[in-house]
């Protein structure tokens, strides 16, 4: 079996029955292996990276925790990166055909037989599905049911295209930091999204989706609103295609919020569109990616000034993994599921929901980690496995641990950062599937004769609809962007993920609550900068930000022409079917 290590004399930790998120090189799925026998200069052995395939799910933490900690991996990587030959990242992020196949078989790990297979089973899947569905409708005349099942299909691209590019929100920098490997994300959050889309997703939607067009314009137009509805869908949908095929994030909840102040401004003037909607949503801009890069910044300095300096790192990192998972489950139980309407017995159940993640964690930690904290903990830390700075400031660069310790501080981390994504990815599928969803049901409504400015309940099987879509898209095309959050900004380890991944999530969390215009897709990519500007403004890729920045400025106007461009074609060809 192939190994990698930068083995150290003093790193002899049985490994017995530990099994924790393998910290694993955040290498590019489509790129190309690194030379197997390349030889580093900073230790005598090898690392090889070509076959990285753990045998468990949470397979052992590798020999990473070595001489200088977590700044040798990183060292090693530029060395490789350096010398390997082969096309570029850049090059390779969109290679094969139309379909992808060719990059999601490497990024799998499956032939590319199997992986057309795939392409092709979902779209049969896609093309048959409606169907069986209900919201068909029975008895319709052959024209309506027609223009329902393309309603659908309208719908499916722009919840794979969600699913292709939003969904790296969740599981980009689990991926890049090595907590989870590729196909672990993608299964995980293939499950978890479509939980979410089917049980959290809103029954209950407008038309007018977002707050952005004003209803009484369009009344008497069911026509040119049908088509305004599903020109919305195909063009954010044809954004959102060509942004993740060259893996750059952009917010899903700003191109169908382009696309409709594009129909609506061109086909119902000025007065169809909230203008104080698109500034609130201009703002978020600067305001998401501000926001997330600072948090990020101060969590992963806490983590570097609490737990790297301490005497006994991998003590102060279990210690402090209860007391972050009572805040973070406290937090969204009562700001984002609140489980009663009455506060006393909201705090109350959210408080209890806080105490009992953080009693299973620690009791998962202890068990997995156990006997290497008895060690630690039994044995006076040597200097070259703990670093003893009592009096080291806020911002001091702090050398990170070593040996065991690191062993123990990513293993936490890691937990930390799975369950951190989990979240995430089960709450995504259950907000933005909304984006897709919404204007599907307004189109379906007015099909079937519902008033176009009313309330719309979403049949269950609309949602699940949904859901599948991310689903598809995710399984096809989700590795383009979740390369780019977890590698191509800035090297990401357990500890600088997990540190990302949670100041993400909690601004999100908090500043939708106050109403504070956020982007969640925004929010991640500045906390992802955060981490690299604590380590240096170096750390972060100034081209690979440049080339992000360009994608969000243009994501509304080029959602809007896109819109109006598909709305004219559609509207022609409604007039000779209808």
């Amino acid at each position: 079996m192939t190994s990698y290590c930068l083995s150290s004399t003093r790193n002899t930790v049985t490994p017995s029955h530990l099994y924790l998120p393998k910290y694993r090189p955040p290498s590019l799925p489509h790129e190309p292996s690194f030379p197997q026998k390349e030889t580093l200069p900073l230790k005598p052995h090898l690392l090889r990276l070509r076959n990285l395939r753990p045998a468990h799910p949470f397979a052992s933490i590798s020999s990473f925790a070595d001489a200088e900690g977590e700044e040798i991996f990183e060292q090693g990587i530029r060395v490789v990166e350096g010398k390997r030959a082969g096309p570029s990242s850049s090059d390779t992020a969109h290679d094969g055909d139309g379909n992808g196949s060719p990059g999601m078989a490497q990024a799998f790990g499956i032939s590319s037989r199997s992986a057309s297979a795939i392409s092709i089973g979902i779209a049969f899947a896609a093309l048959l599905l409606p169907l069986a569905m209900r919201s068909l409708g029975q008895g319709m005349a052959m024209k309506t049911w027609a223009l329902s099942h393309a309603t659908l299909l309208f719908g499916f691209y722009m919840a794979w295209n969600i699913g292709a590019n939003d969904v790296a929100n969740a599981m980009g920098t689990s991926v890049g930091s090595g907590a989870l490997t590729l196909r672990q994300a993608v299964l995980t959050a293939a499950v978890l999204e479509f939980s979410g889309a089917l049980l959290m997703g809103t029954h209950v939607t407008s038309t007018m989706q977002k707050g952005i067009l004003i209803a009484d314009v369009f009344k008497g137009k069911d026509t040119l609103l049908f088509a305004g509805l599903l020109s919305s869908l195909a063009a954010a949908g044809t954004w959102l295609q060509v942004a993740s095929y060259y893996g750059w994030p952009v917010s899903t909840t700003h191109c169908i919020v382009g696309s409709m102040v594009g129909f609506g401004l061109v086909y119902g003037g000025a007065g169809a569109v909230f203008w104080s909607s698109l500034v609130r949503v201009t703002a978020s801009w600067v305001i998401s990616p501000l926001m997330g890069a600072l948090v990020s910044f101060l969590v992963y300095k806490c983590i570097r000034r609490f737990v790297y300096s301490a005497p006994n790192p991998g003590q102060a990192a279990a210690a402090a993994a209860p007391i972050v998972v009572f805040l973070g489950v406290t937090g969204i139980s009562f700001a984002a599921f609140p489980l009663s309407k009455s506060l006393f017995l909201a705090l109350a159940q959210a408080l209890a929901c806080g105490t009992a993640g953080a009693f299973l964690v620690n009791r998962m930690i202890r068990k997995q980690l156990g006997h290497l904290l008895e060690e630690t903990d039994s044995s006076q830390p040597k200097p070259e496995e703990s670093i003893l700075n009592r009096d080291v400031g806020f911002l001091s660069k702090i050398k990170g641990p070593k040996g065991a310790q690191l062993e123990i501080v990513y293993g936490v981390f890691g937990y930390m950062q799975v369950l951190s994504a989990c979240f995430m990815s089960f709450a995504h599928g259950g907000n933005d599937v909304s984006n897709a969803i919404g204007p599907l049901a307004g189109a379906l409504s007015i099909l079937q004769g519902s008033a176009a400015g009313a309330d719309i309940v979403i049949p269950i099987d609309v949602l699940a609809w949904g859901g599948f879509g991310i689903v598809a898209g995710l399984m096809m095309w989700g590795y383009r962007v979740i390369a780019t959050i977890g590698r191509k900004i800035t090297e990401l380890t357990p500890t600088r993920g997990f540190a990302a991944e949670f100041a993400a999530a909690s601004v999100v969390l908090f500043a939708s609550k106050l109403g504070l215009p956020i982007s969640a897709t925004h929010t991640l990519v500045g906390a992802v900068m955060g981490v690299g500007f604590a380590r240096g403004l170096n750390s972060v890729r100034a081209e690979t930000v440049k080339e992000i920045v360009a994608s969000w400025a243009v994501t509304i106007p080029v959602g809007a022409v896109f819109a109006v461009f598909y709305t004219w074609i559609l509207t022609k060809l409604l007039s000779y079917i209808l």
